[in-house]
């Protein structure tokens, strides 16, 4: 039980990514706090699978665009969890698009959430965490495009890349209270935000073809790397980024 416990809270936590890390994180002992946007099923299935870890789980509502969500959601769930120990922030979106037409609301709309939305919530969370002294972990779900470009991407590499940046540099600015910043940078996850994507199946069999580990990653993949980080095993690692891609970034032959 790695995260015996403490108290999670995780970003978007209604689908994919989030709603792994937020379960796994439950079935290591913590208790899971959700921001989500709209799914209310979703989020509610998040939660179900919380307390049958036998853990407590709680699920915030709002949009991580707008600066007041990331206080509601960090003081709700320190009042009933009693603090916060672990904060992943994850929500994102990815509308695929072509660059010479991209829709200057398309642009702004994923700087808001992507980039500004993690900012927002990653600087709320760590307040909470000076203000309890006992330190703590902070996570962002960046992406392998923070490395990588991507053409249909080129209003969401730039925010992934942000991400990356911003733990780099948080970890300098918190870790004098002991907090640790790190990076996830998962490649091609099947989740909501890729799936019209990769229903193309020559699109989808060249992505796999791309990839040593021969598949696509699934959100649980996630989980495992998420938990490392914000446990004591990974208590020496801070400003870090961690690929979890099957290899596909360095397979450039």
């Amino acid at each position: 039980m790695l995260l015996d416990g403490r108290s999670v809270l995780v970003t978007g936590g209604s689908a994919g990514i989030g709603q792994a890390i937020a379960i796994g994180a439950a079935r290591q002992g913590a208790n899971v706090a959700i921001n989500y946007h709209g799914d209310d099923e979703g989020a509610e299935h998040t939660l179900d699978q919380v307390r049958q870890a036998g853990s407590k789980g709680i699920a915030v509502k709002g949009d991580v665009a707008d600066p007041k969500t990331a206080e509601e959601f960090v003081s709700t769930a320190t009042k009933a969890l009693g603090g916060v120990d672990v904060f992943v922030s994850n929500a994102g979106i990815c509308p695929f698009h072509a660059f010479l037409d991209m829709p200057q609301e398309t642009v702004e709309r994923t700087v808001q959430v992507n980039l500004l939305g993690a900012y927002y919530m990653v600087q709320a969370g760590a307040r909470q965490m000076v203000e309890q002294g006992r330190g703590g972990s902070i996570i962002a779900v960046s992406s392998i495009s923070a490395l990588v470009g991507g053409e249909f991407q080129t209003h969401y590499t730039p925010t992934k890349a942000g991400v990356l940046s911003l733990m780099q540099s948080t970890a300098i600015a918190l870790g004098k209270h002991q907090i640790r910043c790190n990076a996830l940078l998962p490649g091609t996850i099947e989740t909501d935000i890729n799936r019209d994507d990769l229903s193309d199946p020559e699109k989808r069999k060249y992505m796999e073809a791309r990839t040593p580990l021969g598949r696509l990653g699934e959100p649980e993949d996630l989980a495992g790397p998420a938990i490392f980080l914000a446990s004591d095993m990974a208590r020496y690692v801070t400003g870090a980024a961690l690929l979890v891609d099957g290899g596909m970034y360095v397979n450039l032959q």
